[in-house]
């Protein structure tokens, strides 16, 4: 192929990408499917060029970005709190359906050994880390399943090419010994977090001397690269290494990193991820039309061929039904979690249908020799189970949630946590400025508490306010964003008559989009959090919270501070201790934190309808 035509093929499939992605959104409908059927549409139009993925190009090409830019939005305590089923799942569940579907290909495919079947039975075992959280995020199950997914996600690939080339060894003539493969598998696995860990400590270092954004951000390239490669040469296993890499280095951003780096890194992989993502779809996609015609022109009938790709379809998505039930226990902790909640067995359910598998199944598909009997059929058994989960289990994914009513995140319950930790947050700023030593002439302090109040109680707005009455922040936002329009217009007029250097322009520009970018616009949120308010518990309590439960608020409140100084409120609190109502501190009156000021009494509810939040302003605490 020549330069030009690869170029136009990348080109066209970018524009594939966007304009896909774009219907889907048009539609609603998860990108997957409609990039899906687009490659495989695409892959019988005339003059579109056959693409064929190797396993070079998705091993190391594809999967490592793929793998780090999971990796590193990863929260590593999650990951940490949820190891138990992670590694059931990404080491277990893996084997067994190896096994499992080992058995099928050796029953219904003649001519197929043991090594081979164990071989694809490893190809199609692990589920794609794409797949699951491209899907789980977007049908917002609970975060504890999409952290489960992940995890499992992240790591089942090691565990699946490690039986693979098990397997492939056996086939050459290594013979097989289940002690050896054990051994391989702890090298591999001990080998990769020793690589990601050596790694993590040379960026680490390197990190801290570096200033520019830049610089940094073509480190942050680099790194799921240099850990893949560096892991493999030394046989060990590079997914593996840059899962450990991803995650440390995540974890430890906000030490290692300043503000501008993290936020340019945040927006590179972003877009990284977004192309990658999509693009991994529509690869899948157009690989459907040479598998398909390999499999016709081989020995293998097409009813054989059809048997053998369902029943190992069915045979992957019932052994995970089948796995993970009677792991319940190590998978939803019976017990419950920190806050007393046990899942039901619809969580256990949801878990076990979302094995949706991807690219990494098609490309480990291809390691299978040349000269393996019925290769295209496996080939094809690969291409069922990728295009069979994605659409089954993918699509009915959605209905299913909602049919069991498995909930996702609570916008209400985030909001009361974001508002409770940026009071934290505050909490910690203002001791801090209390044991500083400073000279305030123009009084700078009057100005940080004004803004620091004023990003708190944007936070507190949000939980609720009088519904057809803007919020103080909402005010703010909407005309400081007709105000920057303003200034924007004039400042490209000014750069328009030339009189200013480019570079000033671009700075002050510059500047206008990042105040833009940090308005706190909620609107859509706080619709969203008057459908779904209810009784929430939320971060840690305290004995004055344990004393002063909920209760039924006036259902009718008002601030008489307020009407007797004339004065308008946001939204209205109750005093548990002794049932006065007093406006909130987004008010201007602030009348609840001045009575709390008066009397000491330490827990106030809100008193708006559907609201039961409590505060406690002696320890800053919600529930």
């Amino acid at each position: 192929m020549q330069d030009v035509e690869i170029t136009l093929l990348l080109c066209g499939l970018a524009v594939g990408v966007l304009t896909c992605t774009w219907l889907a959104e048009r539609i609603d409908v998860p990108a997957p499917f409609v990039l899906i059927v687009a490659g495989i549409v695409a892959s019988y139009v005339p003059g579109v060029p056959q693409i064929e993925l190797t396993e070079d190009v998705v091993l190391y090409g594809l999967l490592p970005p793929l793998l780090y830019a999971a990796a590193r939005q990863t929260s590593l305590v999650d990951f940490n709190a949820n190891r138990r089923p992670i590694l059931l799942l990404s080491v277990g569940l893996v084997a067994f359906t190896a096994f499992g579907v080992g058995l099928v290909t050796h029953l219904l495919l003649p001519g197929v050994s043991w090594p081979i079947a164990l071989a694809i039975g490893a190809v199609v075992a692990p589920p794609d880390a794409v797949a699951a959280t491209a899907i789980g995020r977007r049908i917002g199950l609970p975060r504890r399943i999409v952290t489960i997914l992940e995890g499992e996600s992240l790591l089942n690939d090691a565990t699946a090419l490690v039986f693979l080339g098990t397997a492939l060894g056996i086939v050459a003539g290594d013979g097989f010994d289940p002690a050896m493969v054990g051994v391989d598998f702890v090298v591999a696995a001990g080998g990769g977090v020793l690589v990601g860990f050596v790694l993590f400590l040379l960026v680490a270092k390197v990190r801290r001397r570096l200033d520019d954004p830049v610089l940094d951000s073509g480190v942050s390239l680099v790194v799921p690269f240099a850990a893949y490669v560096l892991a493999e040469h030394v046989h060990a296993s590079g997914v593996i290494a840059v899962v450990i890499a991803g995650l440390l280095l995540g974890h430890k951003a906000p030490v290692l990193q300043s503000a501008q780096s993290r936020i340019a890194e945040r927006l590179n992989w972003r877009t990284i991820s977004f192309v990658l993502e999509n693009a991994v779809f529509l690869l899948i996609g157009l690989q459907a039309r040479w598998i398909i015609e390999e499999a016709g022109a081989g020995p293998v009938g097409n009813g054989r061929i059809a048997l053998v790709c369902l029943a190992t379809l069915v045979t992957v998505v019932a052994l995970r039904l089948l796995w993970v039930f009677p792991a319940r226990y190590a998978i939803v902790r019976p017990g419950g979690d920190a806050a007393g909640h046990r899942p039901p067995p619809s969580y256990t359910f949801i878990l076990g249908w979302a094995g949706m598998r991807g690219v990494v199944t098609l490309a480990a598909a291809f390691v299978i020799p040349e000269d393996t009997p019925s290769r295209e059929v496996l080939l094809m058994m690969a291409f069922t189970v990728v295009f069979g989960t994605l659409f089954v289990q993918g699509l009915s994914l959605p209905w299913i949630a909602r049919r069991l009513r498995v909930p996702g995140p609570d916008p209400a319950e985030d909001a009361l946590a974001r508002a409770t930790l940026l009071q934290q947050a505050s909490k910690a700023a203002m001791h801090r400025l209390h044991d500083l030593e400073y000279d305030d002439p123009q009084n700078v302090v009057d100005l940080i508490r004004q803004r620091l109040d004023q990003r708190n109680f944007a936070a507190w707005e949000r939980l609720g306010t009088v519904a057809d009455r803007e919020s103080p922040s909402e005010t703010y936002a909407r005309v400081r964003l007709e105000l920057l329009e303003a200034e924007r217009e004039r400042v490209l007029e000014i750069r328009s008559a030339g009189t200013v250097p480019s570079e000033v322009v671009a700075d002050v520009l510059a500047l206008l989009d990042v105040e833009e970018s940090m308005l706190d616009i909620a609107t859509d949120e706080r619709r969203d959090l008057r459908e779904t308010l209810s009784a929430r518990r939320t971060g840690d309590v305290c004995d004055d919270l344990v004393d002063h439960p909920a209760v039924e608020t006036d259902p009718a409140p008002v601030c008489q501070a307020c009407l007797d100084e004339g004065l308008s409120w946001v939204a209205l609190r109750q005093c548990l201790e002794c049932g006065e109502i007093g406006c909130c501190d987004s008010s201007t009156g602030q009348h609840a934190t001045a009575h709390f000021h008066e009397t000491t009494h330490p827990v106030m509810q809100s008193a708006e309808p559907g609201e039961d939040w409590r505060w406690c302003y002696v320890h800053h605490l919600t529930a």
